[in-house]
């Protein structure tokens, strides 16, 4: 049985019809003084799977979450699994200064002490906070389903020239990730320091394959089909200098490609004015640019 919270219903509908499973309703609406009420609609199996990301507004998100599974877990469910495709406080999962809350692992428990009996994420940013639980966790990759809608993409539009770019070394495993998939050549931008003042983004001699110290010139970038490749783009001003960088380079087109596509300040609108042919996210949010659905990945994950 498959229930989907507020910020994923379209999603678990999806992950009930791939898997041939119930889809069981949720009822939620607010009080006037902000509270939340929710009731679970439907008679219950033994086993449940909840989908619902915590993403913008969090908190909400967050709360609905828990008020689901620990539900569940009062209403006679033995077993829960949480499926939450992007984690909301993922990216503090230590103390960068004294004195600061250590949201990711504070976000761990509480999910846990609801009543999880296993969590299911996509390309969480620290995959050391899975360490947080001690319940099964599992951290999957949506490189597959991007490369997927990509190859159809690129066959499409009869581009036989891709290459992926990484924004930024951290990245690259993604880029490499991608690249196999689809079979073409990648690599990543690196920030030279020059001096203490000037810093030079460059891009890094093309790897030909992940395994090769083999390169070519960067200047085959020129006249490429390039997709930038991230987990996350919140501002997008790292992505905004990765484009003007490939475009001075002369690639031919810009594809931007994220996992998490949560756009703020005006994210969307930077990218596309930097020469970005599209913005492609996956459905782990809900964006004008979540082309990319994660349901059948999820339903592979949960057939395992």
């Amino acid at each position: 049985m498959i229930i989907g919270g507020s910020a994923s219903q379209d999603l678990a509908a999806h992950v009930a019809r791939e898997l041939g499973e119930e889809l069981c309703y949720v009822e939620t609406k607010k009080f006037p003084d902000g509270e939340r009420y929710l009731r679970i609609d439907g008679e219950l199996e033994e086993e449940v799977t909840v989908i619902q990301s915590t993403g913008y507004p969090q908190d909400e998100n967050l709360m609905e979450l828990l008020f689901i599974i620990a539900n569940l877990k009062d209403l006679g469910v033995k077993r829960v699994r949480a499926v939450v495709p992007y984690m909301g406080y993922a990216r503090q999962e230590k103390r960068f200064n004294p004195g600061e809350t250590v949201s990711a692992k504070i976000i761990c428990e509480l999910i846990q002490a609801a009543g999880a009996d296993e969590f299911i994420t996509f390309n969480i940013h620290e995959e050391c906070v899975l360490n947080f639980f001690d319940i099964p966790a599992r951290n999957l990759s949506a490189m597959p389903a991007i490369a997927e809608y990509l190859g159809k993409k690129l066959t499409k539009k009869g581009a036989d020239n891709p290459i992926v770019i990484a924004p930024d070394k951290g990245a690259y495993g993604f880029a490499q990730e991608m690249s196999e998939i689809i079979g073409c050549d990648c690599t990543y931008l690196t920030k030279v320091r020059l001096g203490p003042d000037k810093v030079e983004t460059k891009i890094v001699d093309v790897r030909c394959d992940s395994e090769s110290e083999n390169t070519v010139n960067v200047d085959s970038v020129k006249g490429m089909n390039a997709i930038i490749i991230d987990d996350i783009i919140a501002t997008g001003g790292t992505i905004v200098n990765a484009i003007n960088i490939l475009k001075q380079y002369g690639a031919s087109t810009v594809d931007v490609c994220c996992v998490h596509p949560i756009l703020t300040n005006n994210g969307a609108t930077r990218i596309y004015a930097a020469g970005a042919d599209k913005i492609i996210g996956t459905n782990s949010l809900s964006s004008d640019t979540s082309r990319v659905s994660l349901a059948k990945s999820i339903a592979d994950a949960l057939r395992e």
